[in-house]
């Protein structure tokens, strides 16, 4: 029979010795310590305490009404989030200025920072021996497109570029604010002149608390007006924005510069976080952003932003209270695994397709055009099991955009061959795409009710009105799932 040994406890055991009080501690230290963690057990019951009523609370009331938002990169999720946010939350949502404040000087500066970048190009193809004055490959352009030159840049621009170089810097501090510490992009910030390469776009994890670093620095909870931002702060980016605010229109509107982007197909016009249109504004010396401005600015985040809001009444204004949920989560490729957990239990998902963007590529894998990639989500989204009970709403977005580009002569037969001979108009393309989006629901979940919208989700007036209908929707389907209405 074997026998049993008693194994003794290490009176050297590294826990033990972790969270032993030390042993040259004073009386009067160890009353302090004693203190401290008797505060820090009632802060963290309390907080238990919460978390186990909000759950009870839970169980007891109706249930939350939960909203997921899908879409590839930069189709405007967080955006639709925003508005969101706005429409039920106005205050928290103005409360958050100062933070989107540096996001836009930072998309300014990252602006001015592209075109720079295009220019010493030019400039550098254009004294290389080895590298004559050409067009450059660029996969987003239709196929056999024809070669095309460079713009020969003078020695103003070459000043100009000179004169600008001060908003590297700005780029960087803002970067650093706008990262925690230890974050893998800073290395690359090895200097305050040094700046991330263009292709490397910074990206916030939505749980860090990047918002609450402005309002640190800054002293405040709130940037709703003027008096709420440290405007005497000598390291304010703004400063430095104003001085090259004159420099800043001048590049953006040199007709060598804009020749030079349209041979690289580059139209930031285009791109969420454009603010070179108003620059007299933004670079103002004493700037706070508009709710448009926070609705257009673009930070890339990762993880998965959760906004939680009640709404006080419910159809035909009747005065049911409903909690909703609405969640956003990442659309770059190596973060749509993270979706299907967020399958399960949602009462609708809202799936934004960027049309406009019919002549790109995915930054990720420039061999996927966008659109098509948007297609082949779609088609995942209607065809998977777990969300065959699930209602979806699909955003065309982007019809602002879109309206621009054809009418600016860009065909969409071009990039979308099954298109043909159609007429190269809004109207007609935005009927096609609406019919390849519902063939493709036809296809993989037949006899499903779905809801449409053409979208432009920086328009905060008709996106407030498809945001309401959509709202008093779900909340028409969750009391028919309840039996409280018929």
């Amino acid at each position: 029979m074997p026998t049993s040994k008693r194994v003794r406890v290490s009176e050297d055991d590294p826990l033990t010795r972790a969270i032993a009080p030390p042993s040259y501690e004073t009386p009067a230290e160890q009353e302090e310590r004693l203190a401290a963690e008797q505060e820090a057990k009632r802060v963290s019951d309390a907080i238990d305490e919460e978390l186990n009523k909000q759950r009870i609370s839970e169980k007891k009331g109706p249930k939350a009404i939960k909203i997921l938002l899908l879409g590839q990169s930069e189709s405007g999720k967080s955006t639709t989030l925003k508005n969101f946010q706005l429409m039920n939350s106005p205050k928290a949502f103005r409360s958050e200025r100062a933070s989107w404040r540096a996001v836009i000087q930072l998309n300014v500066v990252q602006s001015i920072h592209a075109i720079l970048d295009l220019m010493a190009k030019a400039h550098s193809s254009a004294h290389s021996p080895s590298m004559p004055i050409s067009h450059t490959t660029n996969p987003s352009l239709p196929p056999n497109t024809p070669p095309k030159e460079y713009p020969a840049l003078n020695p103003e621009h070459l000043k100009l570029k000179m004169r600008l170089a001060p908003l590297l810097q700005v780029e960087a501090v803002l970067v650093k604010k706008l990262l925690p510490n230890g974050h893998a992009q800073l290395s690359k910030l090895a200097n305050p002149c040094q700046s991330l390469p263009l292709q490397q776009e910074i990206s916030v994890n939505s749980s860090a608390g990047w918002k609450n670093t402005f309002n640190r620095l800054i002293g405040r909870n709130s940037c709703d007006s003027a008096d709420l931002i440290d405007w005497s702060d000598p390291d304010d980016p703004g400063v430095v924005l104003n001085a090259c605010a004159e420099d800043m229109k001048r590049l953006w509107t040199d007709p060598v510069v804009r020749k030079l982007m349209e041979v690289e197909n580059m139209r930031p016009e285009e791109m969420a976080g454009f603010f070179l249109d108003a620059l007299d504004r933004v670079t103002a010396p004493r700037y706070i952003p508009t709710d448009d401005d926070v609705l257009r600015a673009r930070l890339k985040t990762l993880g998965v932003s959760e906004h939680r809001f009640s709404m006080k009444t419910g159809p035909m204004g009747s005065s049911m209270s409903h909690d909703w949920r609405v969640f956003d989560v990442g659309g770059q490729r190596s973060l749509r695994a993270a979706w299907v957990p967020y399958f399960d239990d949602m009462n609708a998902i809202i799936f934004l397709a960027p049309i406009s963007c019919f002549d790109q590529v995915l930054q990720e894998d420039p061999s996927v055009n966008r659109l098509a990639d948007s297609f082949l989500l779609w088609k995942a989204i209607v065809s998977n099991p777990l969300l065959k009970k699930t209602e979806l709403i699909l955003f065309l977005n982007k019809c602002d955009i879109l309206r621009a580009k054809l009418a600016s002569g860009i065909r969409l037969a071009d990039y979308i061959v099954s298109y043909g001979s159609r007429p190269n108009d809004f109207e007609s393309a935005s009927q096609y795409l609406k019919k390849k989006f519902a063939g493709l629901l036809k296809e993989h979940s037949p006899d499903r009710l779905y809801y449409f919208h053409l979208t432009s989700v920086t328009d905060t007036k008709s996106t407030t009105y498809i945001l309401e209908n959509v709202q008093d929707v779900l909340v028409r389907d969750n009391l028919k799932r309840s039996a409280l209405v018929t």
